[in-house]
């Protein structure tokens, strides 16, 4: 039989862990162009991490550990698909190891025409506090169409987080347009970006 102790995750050693693994495998040096149409340096993909063996899990626990920090309550964890799909199963993974029930879900970017017609997928968000997800950030705006999403479908969005934050105004927006605070794991200093 194993105590509470025996199976707590040690955060801060997840946390180093993780940014280990994002500086080695996700930050891609270089001109690129982001989904929201912007130029940038550098490119972090984060699929590199959330797909990651290792890395998955250490997702879960550090996300997990970053909205309950916060005080954030939620029964639900999910965001757009697809960059959210794996963070919201690796948080869901990491709540069930810690004994607890989240249940993830993802966000159409449109409602299907067709099947049931729905735009989350998944377990029901009607009457529950969800906590929407996504990997990284430049402007918002997929954060805030999962927000839309779930809010249609009845859930009550109490806090939106994502893995980096690349410092370019996406939680400032977030926080007028949803009304709900927006958390992130990692900044880009954190990263030696600028």
């Amino acid at each position: 039989m194993t105590s509470p102790s025996d199976t707590a995750v040690d955060t801060a050693a997840a946390r180093a862990r993780l940014l280990e693994l994002i500086k080695e495998l996700a930050v891609v040096r270089g001109k690129v162009t982001l989904s929201s149409g912007a130029e940038a340096d550098y490119y972090i993909d984060l699929r590199r991490i959330t797909l990651h063996h290792e890395a998955s899990k250490l997702v879960g626990q550090v996300m997990l550990a970053l909205a309950d920090d916060a005080g954030i309550d939620f029964e639900c964890a999910g965001g757009l698909t697809m960059g959210a799909d794996p963070v919201g199963t690796a948080v869901m993974h990491a709540a069930v190891d810690a004994g607890r029930t989240v249940d993830a879900f993802v966000v159409r970017k449109a409602q299907k025409s067709y099947g049931m017609g729905r735009q989350v997928e998944g377990p029901s968000v009607e009457g529950r506090n969800v906590l929407v997800l996504e990997d990284t950030s430049t402007t918002g705006g997929s954060a805030l169409t999962a927000v839309e999403g779930v809010r249609k479908a009845g859930g009550n969005v109490v806090a939106v987080a994502v893995i980096v934050d690349r410092d370019t105004g996406a939680k400032e927006k977030i926080e007028a347009e949803a009304g709900v605070p927006y958390l992130f794991a990692f900044g880009k200093d954190e990263l030696g970006l600028s």
